[in-house]
């Protein structure tokens, strides 16, 4: 019997801002807790909310790169629930009408598991809304001085976040993870959440159904809440769709519900009973207003956005006859992007700037586990190096030798360290004709196979001439010259 995995995901992003989405409390991690918890986020008696206008900003301009429709009026509710964290019995939140409405989300999947060898594909994920809404608080356990008790920091109470909340259009884990981390760079890009999974500011609740292939009614769903990487995301979806597979073969009956995922036993297990909208009696909150956003608002916040990285990755492979591949890895974040681009406009040939930003710096970036905004190569830095290179003052493999030292001792020039180390390339055509003359004389062997058609023996005499130069002669000169002796 095949089944059919349905996937829809809720995404939590933590906005940017200072301050909370009702108060002027700080948004800073790490404090000690409860240090960050104000009257107003607690809502006690005689507090009033007031709204944060750079959440709303950054509402709309995720509306705007994800094509979706900015609600020009939209207004906040009550969600009313009893949970620890959530003291005041509520969280103020949007549900008829959210600040954006629609819009949808591309990216490629890479098949994965039994599929990975299969090509990648692009798909294209419609949004169902995405709505402002406040953070809960968060439930301490085995905290130091609680001597096993719980206990509640209030800190991320009133933290601004933006649900995300896509159709149920995804069939695979793979799926699901692609999208995930389409969604993660795109709000990193905008500026609208620093993306930190340790830190709680981007996670995924993930709802799971499955049904027999060729169905079109949804299955009964399941919820795993608070997913905190892409990995826990995965392994989540998989155990979920596998143990709903497995109830319903056995003739068991599936119950909507909330689950948690426990990363050590890679299982979820229920948390509680999964609530419907009228469990949460939503209704417009009294104390704050509605909001309008007018279309010049809208037009101002569209003036300031970035490029979009869809848009950066055409206009690199039109401008800079970059491959498809090459302006999706230089568009992965915007600080790639950005040092790309700084580096493309102070070196002539493009396609050499893309590959040691794609090859060698990637390397040392993993290798020394840090971003590109870390690097101690600068793209200033880079491009003196690839101008040497480009002008044949040295080797690829020089090269290389070079942005190892840039990379260990950025305060030393380019120049500086290919005359300290005596990597300058032979360029001087009458010193390489007397290096290939000698190379000659001495393998008169590969000459007569050469001249037999055998053009491996061309190979082993460039090789020949390149370790009597001791790797510094100009390889296309020696294979220019070696040709035209080997011709005469």
């Amino acid at each position: 019997m095949q089944w059919e995995v349905v996937i829809g995901i809720e995404t939590h992003a933590q906005l940017t801002t200072a301050s909370k989405i009702f108060s002027g409390a700080s948004t800073a991690f790490g404090a000690e807790p409860n240090s960050q918890a104000s009257a107003v986020d607690l809502a006690l008696p005689g507090t009033l909310p007031v709204l944060n206008r750079g959440a709303v900003e950054r509402a709309i301009r995720f509306g705007l790169a994800v094509g979706g429709k900015v609600a020009n009026h939209s207004i906040f509710a009550r969600k009313n629930y009893f949970y620890p964290d959530l003291p005041k019995g509520y969280q103020i939140s949007q549900f008829e009408t959210p600040v954006v409405q629609g819009g949808a989300l591309t990216f490629v999947v890479q098949p994965r598991g039994e599929l990975a060898s299969s090509t990648p594909y692009v798909k294209t994920v419609k949004l169902t809304r995405a709505h402002l809404e406040e953070d809960a608080g968060k439930s301490l356990h085995e905290h130091i001085g609680l001597d096993g008790a719980s206990g509640i920091d209030l800190n991320r109470a009133g933290v601004p976040l933006l649900e995300i909340v896509s159709e149920p259009e995804m069939r695979s884990a793979a799926e699901a993870v692609a999208y995930a981390k389409a969604m993660h760079a795109l709000v990193i890009w905008l500026g609208v959440c620093d993306g930190n999974m340790q830190e709680g500011s981007f996670r995924f609740d993930a709802n799971v159904s499955v049904r027999h292939a060729g169905e079109t009614k949804l299955g009964t769903r399941c919820e795993i809440k608070n997913l905190n990487s892409f990995r826990f995301l995965e392994r989540a979806i998989e155990f979920e769709a596998g143990r709903q597979i497995e109830v319903l073969e056995d003739g068991g009956t599936l119950v909507q519900e909330t689950r948690l995922y426990d990363a050590e036993r890679n299982e979820t297990r229920p948390m509680r009973s999964k609530e419907d909208v009228m469990d949460y009696r939503y209704f417009p909150d009294p104390d704050l207003l509605p909001l309008s956003i007018g279309v010049d608002w809208i037009e101002a916040v569209r003036g300031s956005m970035p490029e979009l990285p869809d848009a950066m990755r055409r206009r690199f492979m039109r401008d800079y006859a970059l491959s498809a591949d090459d302006a999706q890895s230089l568009t992965a974040t915007r600080e790639v992007a950005d040092y790309f681009e700084a580096l493309a406009t102070e070196v002539n040939d493009k396609k050499i700037a893309a590959n040691w930003v794609i090859g060698d710096l990637s390397a040392a970036l993993n290798d020394g586990a840090i971003s590109i905004r870390e690097s101690p190569v600068t793209p200033a830095m880079l491009a003196g190096l690839i101008r040497k290179l480009l002008d044949g003052t040295v080797s690829n493999h020089a090269g290389r030798t070079v942005f190892k030292a840039l990379w260990n001792a950025p305060q030393r020039t380019v120049g500086e360290i290919i005359e300290a180390e005596g990597l300058s390339q032979i360029s001087d055509l009458e010193t390489l004709a007397r290096i290939v003359d000698d190379v000659l004389s001495a393998n008169p062997k590969s000459v007569e196979e050469f001249r037999a058609g055998k053009e491996r023996a061309f190979n082993a005499l460039v090789g020949q001439a390149m370790k009597a130069a001791r790797g510094k002669a100009n390889p296309q000169q020696v294979n220019e010259i070696l040709r035209r002796k080997l011709s005469a």
